[in-house]
């Protein structure tokens, strides 16, 4: 259950710079008359700054009973803080001190107008698909888990690819001789995938990506299949793979290993501010050059 006013902060331990934000952000906030919590291990990586702030375990129950998580850092940091938030159905509303943040709401100059919003409740919800991993190895029992922009599946050894056969929805597509996989979702189509080749997605669609790591083969360009599908990959058995979800759950997998990945049934809430185009934000993150643009009808 929900506790009104009860905030979540989740910061980038590694920099000073978030470290004096989030004081200033807690402060903010309790001076509104909200509560502020941290993570146990947030919290004990500064020595227990910032100060007058209520410490919760370490874990994905973290934001129970929030009503937003408040992340300052950037698109590693939100992930983290999706990793708390996720199970407990809380928005996550993301700062930006890292390079990129396509995740993030706002810029470290937006600190201000983000605390009166809060304070406000003037924030809407958008839902991110979230992937659902199943993994299947011979004789061991199945384990799980999930991403909110990608899963690779890639060779353990530099000097060897790996072996991996293809199905989507349980009929054979193709098999790929490949340094790794990765399946993602539209909201992931702006990291891992889209350096590796595949195409940015708007997040409105409803889709799984697949895109293949420097393959051998005819047939390897990047798939986009429904949100219904299941996509199967199943490595030769002699391939040995490390799986990393989102970049920070990993698996090692031995040859033989399949796995299953399908939509989750439970998304990833981002609060938004503003309801600005995503073509917006791809201009602005990836300092897209549109001068001469005159505008059209629509």
């Amino acid at each position: 259950m929900t506790e009104p006013g009860q905030i979540l902060i989740v910061v980038n331990t590694r920099h000073d710079s978030a470290r004096v934000l989030a004081a200033r952000v807690a402060g903010e906030l309790r001076a509104r008359g909200l509560h502020v919590r941290m993570a146990a291990d947030d919290w004990q990586a500064w020595a227990g700054e910032p100060k007058d702030v209520v410490q919760v375990p370490a874990d994905e129950r973290a934001a129970d009973g929030c009503e937003l998580v408040v992340v300052l850092g950037g698109d590693g940091t939100i992930l983290r803080g999706a990793e708390r938030a996720r199970a407990s159905g809380v928005p996550i509303l993301g700062v930006n001190l890292g390079h990129v943040g396509f995740l993030a709401e706002a810029e470290p100059e937006d600190v201000q107008a983000v605390v009166e919003a809060i304070a406000a409740r003037r924030w809407h919800v958008e839902e991110r698909m979230a992937l659902d991993v199943r993994i299947e190895a011979p004789g061991v029992s199945g384990d799980q888990t999930w991403a909110l922009n990608e899963i690779s599946l890639e060779k353990q050894a530099r000097e060897r690819m790996i072996d991996v056969v293809v199905d989507v929805d349980g009929r054979p597509l193709s098999r790929w001789g490949c340094d790794g996989v990765v399946a993602a979702t539209p909201t992931g189509s702006t990291a891992y995938a889209f350096s590796a080749g595949g195409p940015i997605v708007w997040p409105e669609v409803d889709a799984l990506l697949l895109v293949p790591l420097s393959a051998h083969a005819l047939f390897s360009r990047p798939l986009v299949v429904g949100p219904g599908s299941v996509i199967g990959l199943e490595l030769a058995s002699w391939s040995n793979a490390v799986l990393a979800a989102d970049g920070r759950r990993l698996f090692d997998l031995a040859g033989g290993t399949r796995l299953q990945v399908r939509r989750s049934p439970d998304p990833v809430r981002l609060a938004r501010l503003a309801d600005a185009p995503f073509t917006n934000r791809l201009v602005a993150k990836f300092d897209l050059p549109v001068d001469g643009w005159r505008g059209g009808s629509r």
